[in-house]
């Protein structure tokens, strides 16, 4: 009878494990694309340079971002459009206007740094083959899933992806790493008032905080529920849809900031301590840590950044084409076939070769970053402001408008990205 009954509790444990994982699917792999390798280079760069005292931006910038992006969820599952269309038809055109004049280059931009990265990271690992042979062979793969695999697919594919971020969780206890330093590192924040401190957490921030992420998110939303509704034409998106959507963008955040978190532990703990404090780019991280950590936290370290350029790049092409395609009222999808939606494809085919094209201009990937930063941190608190307005609005979301804690939030993360794009535009032009 025990053995009968440990068999059932099992059963049952295992069933609800199961109905979590098949529960996250947008929030998810938004979350894991926030960690992309530009933001690994973000990330190493505030680890290497201040070594611990970053690590607790990832519990402060936590509940900033799930809020904002649970927002721009709701928005795609209550009215089954993504942003751009939202403000198509609610508000005046030169909202949309100004956002996709910022959002096209620094979403192009962030690809080609993601491709470059990648590109060097994978050269690092088999040396006698160039780097800009694998951003072009990463750049063909990348085109050929997106276009010819059908969105469950890719989905899929993209959630599978994000066990790969667990690597970054693995490095720190192959070096040697003083965990009484970081719990006192996460518990009590250290800011300094300098000029390079405030750049780096403004950076944090933008990295972190980045505005495709809403588009995405929204989209994906409408992207899922067309795919239950397919199965059951007459479903509507229930009180259990919504529960469902909150766990999965809260988990996909979470799990996002956990992989920060680990980044700037594993480059705060080896770099720092051994007087590296200067890292440009993911390569160079990985590199230094070679000497220092030994080859697993290498290899480890370099499988991590090509599996989230894999991750995120479909996730930033993605977005910039939902943009175009909602303002020119093209047909769009990533459950469309190429024929039927040629103009979404061709856009996407587009920036993963104007990124790529970056590369051989004589943009540089570090320019990239810093451009896209700028334009993110620019637009950031703009497209804040849109969205908590939207989430108030009866007309738009019935219901489902925001509560009080949601609209707390919100203007705690409008309030502090308005700060970082005042502190990054004095950081740029008052010497």
């Amino acid at each position: 009878m025990v053995y009968i009954y440990l068999m059932l509790k099992r059963r049952v444990k295992d069933s609800k494990f199961k109905k979590f994982l098949k529960m996250l699917g947008p929030g998810l792999i938004t979350g894991a694309s926030d960690d992309d390798p530009s933001g690994i280079a973000t990330y190493s760069q505030a680890g290497a340079q201040y070594g611990l005292s970053t690590l607790w931006t990832a519990w402060v910038t936590f509940p900033l971002m799930a809020s904002i992006q649970e927002m721009c969820a709701r928005i795609g599952l209550t009215t089954s459009r993504g942003l751009t269309s939202i403000l198509k038809h609610h508000y005046p055109r030169w909202v949309m206007y100004i956002m996709i004049l910022f959002s096209f280059p620094a979403i192009i931009m962030n690809i080609g740094a993601d491709i470059a990265g990648m590109g060097a990271v994978a050269n690092l690992i088999i040396p006698k083959i160039d780097a800009a042979f694998f951003s072009v062979f990463f750049t063909i793969v990348l085109l050929v899933c997106i276009v010819f695999f059908p969105y469950r697919k890719i989905a899929d594919i993209l959630k599978y992806l994000t066990i790969v971020l667990f690597v970054y969780c693995i490095v720190p206890f192959i070096a040697k790493t003083n965990w009484t330093e970081v719990l006192k590192a996460t518990c009590i924040p250290h800011i300094q008032f300098n000029r390079d401190y405030l750049a780096i957490l403004v950076g944090i921030l933008g990295t972190t905080i980045s505005p495709y992420l809403f588009f995405w998110q929204a989209n994906m939303e409408v992207e899922e529920l067309k795919q239950k509704q397919k199965k059951e034409p007459m479903l509507v998106a229930g009180s259990r849809m919504y529960l469902d959507m909150r766990t999965d963008v809260n988990f996909g955040m979470l799990f996002s900031n956990i992989v920060m978190f680990f980044i700037i532990l594993t480059t705060g703990s080896v770099l720092a301590s051994a007087g590296i404090h200067k890292i440009d780019t993911v390569e160079q991280a990985a590199q230094a840590l070679r000497p220092l950590a030994g080859d697993m936290a290498y290899y480890l370290f370099a499988i991590g950044v090509i599996g989230t350029g894999l991750l995120a790049i479909p996730v930033l092409s993605g977005a910039l084409s939902y943009i175009f395609s909602e303002t020119f009222s093209l047909q769009r999808g990533l459950d469309k076939k190429f024929y039927e939606a040629k103009g979404f494809y061709i856009i996407i085919a587009i920036s993963l070769i104007a990124g790529l094209s970056m590369n051989y201009i004589g943009i540089s990937p570090i320019k990239a970053l810093l451009y896209s930063a700028i334009l993110y941190g620019l637009t950031a608190p703009v497209i804040i402001a849109v969205i908590l307005h939207i989430c108030n609005n009866k007309e738009i979301m019935g219901e489902h408008t925001n509560g009080k804690r949601a609209n707390i939030l919100g203007g705690a993360t409008f309030v502090l990205m308005t700060a970082a794009a005042i502190a990054l535009l004095y950081s740029l032009f008052v010497k």
